[in-house]
């Protein structure tokens, strides 16, 4: 039998995965930013883009400090910077290093939206642009993602010609087996129709040879009684 030792560790180690759990159970409710499923995105010369960015957080917040910045070879630069007091106003900013770039989200109505719009973009915009946020009601948790955006002279039309062709013979075939399992019914019926007309006709034919031969069961001819 187990001994008292053996039970003291035992009770330690569940003691230890609890505590365990529950300390990375905040950490998987805690804050979380995402600038979409699109990793990267795509600019034409000269227009504008929005840059998405929503955050969430399980704990809520306060004071919360958002920002942007850009990333390439060369250059890392601050875009804009700014705060959001609590859950019910809007996002404020502070710094902005591009007249070009507006702040487009709004914190109200849990939408936390943060993202920003580009305006008259160039090629020299290439690049990484960096979300950040930081919540000092999670101890100053902090959370990032980043999107990569390439500027184009004008974006490429999807050639759909071999999708429509692929459609178009998917589409024949299905409707050839459709035909098909049509006709098949069709012919399945037509013989059993003539099957249980023939089984009828045999039936008569029988019934009309029994009569003729006087069998029980069928008509015979009359013949006149026998003079005595």
């Amino acid at each position: 039998m187990p001994g008292a030792g053996d039970r003291g560790a035992v009770r330690a180690r569940w003691l230890g995965t609890g505590l365990l759990g529950l300390f990375l159970l905040p950490a998987s409710l805690s804050l979380e930013v995402s600038v979409g499923k699109a990793t990267t995105i795509y600019a034409v010369n000269g227009s504008e883009i929005l840059l998405p960015c929503t955050f969430s957080s399980c704990f809520g917040f306060y004071d919360l400090q958002f920002s942007w910045s850009y990333n390439s070879s060369d250059t890392f630069k601050i875009l804009i910077d700014g705060t959001v007091k609590n859950e019910k106003t809007d996002p404020k900013v502070k710094f902005k290093d591009d007249d070009r770039i507006t702040l487009e989200g709004t914190t109200k109505d849990k939408m936390n939206n943060i993202s920003i719009l580009l305006r008259n973009v160039d090629f020299s915009d290439m690049g990484k642009y960096t979300c950040h946020v930081k919540n000092p009601k999670e101890n100053n948790l902090q959370h990032q993602a980043t999107i990569l955006l390439r500027v184009v002279d004008k974006l490429e039309e999807v050639d759909n010609t071999l999708t429509l062709i692929i459609l178009a013979v998917v589409g024949g075939i299905i409707g050839l087996l459709i035909v098909i399992l049509l006709v098949k019914k069709f012919i399945a019926f037509t013989i059993k129709k003539t099957q249980e007309k023939k089984k009828e006709c045999l039936v008569s034919s029988s019934g009309n040879d029994n009569t003729e031969n006087g069998l029980p069961g069928s008509r015979a001819e009359e013949k006149p009684p026998t003079k005595v």
